[in-house]
């Protein structure tokens, strides 16, 4: 099954108007949104995350090879999905990254190719992911003070990563945004800073509400804080809403005429956060989640093979939406069965 030769990037075209997917769910919503995690696998050890670093056995993880990736890519495309997210882990970590990027953005219907890195050589690599054809970059940062940051992921790097927002911006990509966590008591005051940080670079900040999942829950405890105290904040300074793109993610962003750049936040607990659900999950080991914080997932792996159909693969997919639940259980304490954030790529 790994070895299989890869499906040409045509051969599931499937016609559909516009914004369009063939995926729906039991309440009406359309997913032309993949996360694609290519592993799970991570050399940075965020205290929300990984506090520990990655802890599984050194044997190589039996991720998707190229050919899978190649195979499920072109089936969600053929049903509608237009937008691609490659994630991990540091999906970076992954030697054959730019071989995958390729192959990817190749399969016809795909329209955006996104990447969420922790920036690891990012400066010398910039060039080289956007001639690969990814044309969207998210890079986490979750304080611009170098104390913190050092603290906080075990790598004392934020110069080296700040100068990797400055090297994709020059690389050209369509799109660059930065990912930071807020954390009550660590980088609760790093509003302004971020906010200074965008005044020239034309750049998305988004702040991400802090998540509960199966092994943070002590840590949640101590630092989730609202974001609605920020983003009143912001509008009283001046900044105004923006709207909601086609298949973007599930951040509110902000614009303000002064600023080049844009803040964004993301509130998973928000009463209506699932309701513009469009993205869906598959796992480094071939598993589609329709949440991140649902169940195991469903094991696509067995229809990836080469001997299986590209209808039967489509249709094996579509089977699952009907599952897929209203909203997450987080207001009531559940994380699912996600381990931690690295595991389905966050």
């Amino acid at each position: 099954m790994h070895g299989s030769a890869p499906l040409p990037p045509t051969a599931m075209k499937t016609p559909l108007e516009p914004g369009e997917s063939k995926l729906v769910d039991n309440f009406g919503r359309r997913f032309g949104y993949l996360r694609l995690s290519l592993t799970d696998v991570c050399n940075f050890s965020c205290q929300y995350c990984l506090p520990d670093g990655y802890q599984k056995p050194c044997a190589k993880p039996d991720e998707l090879s190229v050919q899978e990736i190649t195979r499920a890519v072109a089936a969600f495309a053929g049903l509608g999905v237009r937008k691609i997210r490659l994630t991990g882990g540091e999906p970076t970590l992954r030697r054959d990254f730019l071989e995958i990027a390729t192959v990817v953005r190749q399969v016809s219907g795909i329209e955006t190719l996104a990447m969420t890195t922790n920036g690891y050589r990012l400066v010398e690599r910039a060039a080289d992911y956007v001639s690969a054809g990814v044309n969207a970059i998210n890079i986490s940062i979750d304080t611009l003070d170098t104390a913190r940051f050092a603290a906080l992921t075990k790598h004392d790097r934020l110069t080296e990563l700040v100068a990797g927002v400055d090297a994709a911006l020059k690389a050209g990509f369509a799109s660059v945004k930065v990912n930071a966590v807020r954390l009550q008591g660590v980088n609760d005051d790093g509003l302004e800073q971020f906010c200074e940080f965008v005044r020239d670079r034309n750049v998305s900040v988004r702040f991400i509400e802090l998540m509960r999942t199966n092994d943070n829950v002590a840590f949640f405890t101590r630092h989730h804080a609202s974001l609605k105290p920020w983003v009143e904040q912001l509008r009283t300074q001046g900044w105004r809403e923006m709207p909601r793109a086609l298949n973007s993610g599930p951040a509110t962003e902000f614009m303000h005429p002064e600023y080049a750049g844009r803040i964004g936040f993301i509130m998973p607990y928000a009463d209506s956060f699932c309701e513009s659900c469009n993205r869906l999950r598959l796992s480094a080991v071939g598993k589609l989640h329709l949440c991140l914080f649902g169940e195991q997932g469903y094991d696509l792996r067995p229809w990836l093979d080469e001997g299986v159909s590209a209808q039967d693969l489509q249709a094996q997919i579509a089977s699952f939406m009907p599952h897929k639940k209203i909203s997450h259980d987080l207001l009531m304490g559940n994380s699912g069965a996600t381990p931690h954030l690295a595991s389905i790529g966050g």
